[in-house]
């Protein structure tokens, strides 16, 4: 058994979990095919003044954490200085245990400032000072904190108006190795009832070079951005929506709602939910044919606080889990699919840890396959455990209740859906986990001790089922 805080055994508590880690997972690079870092200042290679420039600028779940211990907003989002942000956040730390914040906290600091001590208000002087100096190093920019982390791939999250420019640099840049590419997020065009959604459509169609004036132009406009996309490198598409509903309107009532939205009139829930199912059909038969993975991020309530939003925004750290989800729309939009053969690579991902075995059912039901389609393990997919639940626990469950509805050597594994660019660390706490589960399975006699095959299934779920799948 591991003592000591972690040590190089963190969560490694069998020898065969130390085995696989060590020798299979540990050294693999890092595909992070869905985040929320920016481009631009990967081109710039953003330098962090201290350490709570880069820890606390845009990071809701420290947000969250040091609302929780009481911290004044001044010192989580307001004025403060950076080093009496830093401060309150050293000093919470101590009382997140069983969080999975003082773990990522503690592998940030050991892997990227070298400091294996455990932060609290006793040790931020000397955390602050440490990495402060450290954060002057030539190699301690955005660019270095990649290459350090052994990034392969980032598919950064980009609006279908967006220009795509720092993307465009970065692929010319040859003396940066990582591949950064767009991922496609259509969100504004989805949500026809969100405030600016007329003048949304007016930037759509500049970027588009068209005026978008009807449901149809919309579309125009959206095939013609996804072939920018394409060209640029994109394979992948992203949606985050509250709940599943499936309601087939037929154009004419999706082209109704669009004019009402456009006007700025109320839309009753069935016209907004027969827009969106129209217009998500369309997407996801364009995605079919052009051969991208569709990932949808389903179940956050978004906003909770009305006090928070209407003097922060939205991305406050005041979002929450929704409800268990119901199947039977989401399976009746991937039918819907399905049935004209052009059902894409899907990636199903729900934010209320409930819904693992749902989902996990769910995706055997649409992985079959024809003469025209020939077949592709794990086609459609449960995503890593998300947001809420990308937590020890958290992943566990959700890898073992996969591993239970369908086949965990499919898994196309971790994301980071960060901000931030010290969090590739994220990725070494699910292998680890990951080694950890699969090291139990043995021990308890679920698995024969089997190398060979327990050190492909590591070594894929943790890099190449992810290359494989989305085509790296």
């Amino acid at each position: 058994m591991q003592t000591g805080f972690m040590t190089e055994e963190f969560l490694l508590d069998t020898e065969t979990a130390r085995r696989l880690y060590h020798t299979y997972a540990e050294q693999l690079p890092i595909i992070d095919y869905h985040c929320h870092v920016s481009p631009r200042e990967i081109w710039e290679d953003r330098h962090f003044s201290n350490i709570a420039e880069a820890w606390l600028e845009a990071d809701h779940y420290k947000w969250r954490a040091m609302r929780s211990n009481g911290v004044p907003e001044e010192k989580v989002t307001g004025a403060a200085s950076p080093r009496e942000k830093f401060d309150a956040y050293a000093a919470m730390m101590p009382k997140c245990i069983g969080n999975p914040l003082y773990h990522w906290t503690h592998l940030e600091l050991k892997r990227y400032f070298g400091f294996s001590g455990c932060l609290s208000g006793k040790t931020a002087d000397e955390v602050w000072q440490l990495c402060e100096e450290r954060l002057r190093q030539p190699d301690m920019g955005v660019r270095g904190l990649i290459r350090r982390s052994g990034v392969e791939v980032i598919c950064t999250t980009d609006d279908p108006a967006d220009t795509l420019e720092y993307h465009e640099k970065l692929a010319a840049d040859q003396s940066f190795a990582t591949k950064v590419l767009p991922a496609w997020r259509p969100d504004k065009a989805i949500h026809l009832d969100a405030p600016g959604f007329a003048d949304y459509m007016e930037a759509l169609g500049k970027a588009a070079g068209m005026e978008i004036a009807d449901f149809s132009s919309l579309l125009e406009a959206l095939r013609g951005r996804m072939d920018y996309f394409a060209r640029r490198g994109c394979v992948a598409s992203d949606h985050s929506l509250g709940y599943s509903f499936f309601r087939p309107a037929g154009l004419a009532a999706a082209e109704a709602a669009f004019q009402k939205a456009l006007e700025g009139k109320a839309l009753t829930p069935e016209e907004r939910e027969g827009y969106q199912t129209e217009l998500l059909l369309f997407l996801g038969r364009e995605y079919g044919r052009r051969g991208w993975v569709m990932q949808l991020h389903l179940g956050p309530v978004r906003n909770a606080s009305s006090r928070m939003f209407r003097s922060f925004g939205p991305d406050a750290g005041c979002d929450c889990m929704g409800p268990a989800l119901d199947s039977r729309p989401l399976a009746a939009f991937l039918d819907a699919l399905d049935k004209e053969l052009l059902l894409p690579k899907t990636i199903l991902y729900s934010l209320n840890p409930n819904d693992n075995a749902l989902l996990g059912s769910l995706i055997g039901c649409f992985q079959h396959s024809d003469e025209a389609h020939p077949a592709l393990p794990g086609k459609i997919q449960q995503g890593s455990a998300w947001w809420f639940n990308d937590s020890l626990e958290g992943m566990r469950e959700q890898m073992r209740t996969l591993a239970s509805t369908s086949l965990l050597g499919n898994f196309v594994g971790m994301l980071t859906d960060s901000r931030s660019f010290l969090s590739y660390t994220r990725h070494e706490y699910f292998r680890r986990i990951l080694c950890g589960l699969l090291g139990r399975f043995v021990e308890e006699g679920l698995y024969p001790a089997d190398e060979e095959a327990l050190g492909r299934i590591a070594a894929d779920v943790s890099y190449y089922n992810a290359k494989r799948y989305f085509g790296f």
